[in-house]
């Protein structure tokens, strides 16, 4: 009892449904495969094999057998949220010229720009064939919004980010697209293929939704705050690569003329020199907002929990409430 307690949320909900997620990643290993293009297979294992939760897709299983879908078009589904992600962090690297991902050098530094990219590509195309062998138009238009929203909150971030005038309703619009649409995508279908009720299936939307918003604005926090070992990033990267995430837009809201000034040379001029670093945390800690912070990412986990009332007493759906506060038990 004790080992199931400790045990991580999302290692329990892989552990419960691992047969289904056997048959994603194998039908994953299949679709990735190009019988004219090896470099195709290259690029996507070295990403969809580099030891990643694969949370999305379990997202999708967990929605639907939650549901009690008895059918195996989740599999495809499931598949298809992962094609998507994995698509976008190929393009990702190559937009935010990134050297390492997970631990490991990215494929745009192995390869190069041009592989990741066209890469992306194909898994975006294989993701959409995927979701018309589903035979559903509504599970199609979902996914095919998500793939929309999720490249339109990337062009909306990459305008934003050095942006003074950047507040939090333009970052929680970021944070939609490249993060939340797809967390809510991945729920929603699971829901909408099992055929469940529609107060279900927007459950299970709003769920996704909300847990995707506190997962995003955790990891902003972590970057100020976080242990390099437990997060892969080095403290404070964000302010290097003069990203506006929400601590930082919270300080800036209350700057005096100086301290504003402060952040028009590190964030919108680029400016940075030593020292610059700590005088950012120190503005922050002076205005609270790495505490205020938090609290939104508790108050998003919180919304996620009880999204999932209406949804049928279930092993998964204790596993998806406890993985909603495990997204902000880090930052503690």
């Amino acid at each position: 009892m004790d080992a199931k307690v400790n045990t991580k949320p999302h290692d329990r909900l892989a552990a419960t449904l691992s047969s289904e997620m056997q048959d994603v990643n194998a039908l994953i290993r299949t679709r990735m495969a190009s019988e004219h293009a090896p470099r195709i297979p290259e690029v996507t294992a070295h990403l969809v094999e580099a030891g990643g939760k694969r949370l999305r897709p379990m997202l999708t299983l967990a929605a639907a057998r939650l549901c009690d879908y008895q059918g195996s078009d989740h599999v495809k589904l499931a598949a298809t949220v992962e094609f998507i992600h994995t698509a976008t962090l190929l393009h990702d690297d190559v937009v935010d010229e990134s050297a390492q991902r997970r631990g490991r050098p990215t494929a745009n530094l192995l390869w190069d720009n041009k592989s990741s990219v066209l890469v992306g590509d194909y898994l975006f195309a294989r993701s959409f064939q995927l979701m018309v062998e589903t035979n559903s138009l509504r599970v199609l238009d979902i996914l095919a919004n998500a793939a929309a929203t999720i490249a339109e909150g990337e062009v909306l971030q990459m305008t934003a980010a050095t942006d003074l005038r950047t507040d939090e309703s333009v970052y929680l619009k970021v944070v939609r697209g490249k993060t939340a649409a797809l967390f809510s995508a991945a729920t929603e279908v699971g829901g909408v293929i099992a055929g469940a009720p529609e107060a279900q299936v927007k459950a299970l939307f709003d769920y996704g939704d909300a847990l995707g918003i506190a997962f995003q604005i955790a990891d902003d926090l972590l970057d100020y705050q976080g242990d390099a070992k437990a997060t892969g990033k080095n403290v404070g990267d964000d302010f290097r690569e003069r990203k506006l995430t929400l601590p930082v837009i919270k300080a800036v809201a209350q700057a005096t003329d100086e301290e504003r000034a402060f952040w028009v040379r590190t964030i919108e001029k680029g400016k940075q020199a030593e020292g610059d670093l700590e005088q950012a945390l120190a503005l922050m800690e002076k205005y609270g907002t790495l505490a205020q912070t938090r609290a939104d990412a508790r108050a998003w986990a919180e919304k996620a929990r009880d999204a999932l009332d209406v949804l049928p007493s279930h092993e998964i759906r204790t596993m998806l409430s406890d993985l909603a506060e495990y997204v902000v038990s880090r930052l503690n």
